[in-house]
């Protein structure tokens, strides 16, 4: 492969940041959304600054911990071996920061309900990925198809 080609220590660690950057936003938003739900069934229509800051730093840590150790597991073609085990790693920090932290007031049946819809939550954004990918991998095809017969029909008029 030519070396122009191939990307550089730079581009892959920014392509590494930009996918943090938007794991943090995604989970924020579905952890945030848990959050609010919760309190608003409690009653209380109003969310804690503190627990939002709490949250959206645990995302970007958690980011860093789904890249760097568990080859972003949520994007990986299977969910099996270490990648499985990233799952559950990582939806028990979040359930061990959440308990800590408070932001279900330390009511381990609302945890106990958080673990099993962040675990719901990264099946659904592995499959979305997947899915993705797949639709991405059928426009490439087609795109080289239409490479290919353009170039061959080019080759062929230059040999007329």
């Amino acid at each position: 492969m030519d070396d122009k080609k191939k990307l550089s220590l730079w581009e892959r660690y920014l392509t590494k940041e930009i996918a943090i950057e938007f794991k943090a936003c995604l989970y924020f938003f579905a952890l945030l959304f848990f959050y609010c739900v919760y309190r608003v069934i409690c009653g209380i229509y109003e969310a804690g600054i503190l627990h939002m800051a709490e949250m959206i730093f645990s995302c970007y840590f958690i980011g860093y911990i789904q890249v760097y150790l568990f080859d972003n597991f949520d994007e990986s073609e299977e969910l099996k071996g270490r990648k499985l085990a990233g799952m559950i790693i990582c939806t028990g920090i979040y359930a061990l920061l959440s308990f800590v932290l408070g932001w279900f007031d330390g009511i381990w049946q609302v945890t106990a309900i958080f673990v099993l819809y962040w675990i719901i939550t990264y099946f659904c954004v592995f499959l979305i990925y997947r899915s993705k990918r797949r639709i991405d991998d059928k426009k490439l095809n087609e795109e080289l198809k239409l490479f290919q017969a353009g170039h061959h029909k080019k080759v062929q008029d230059k040999d007329e």
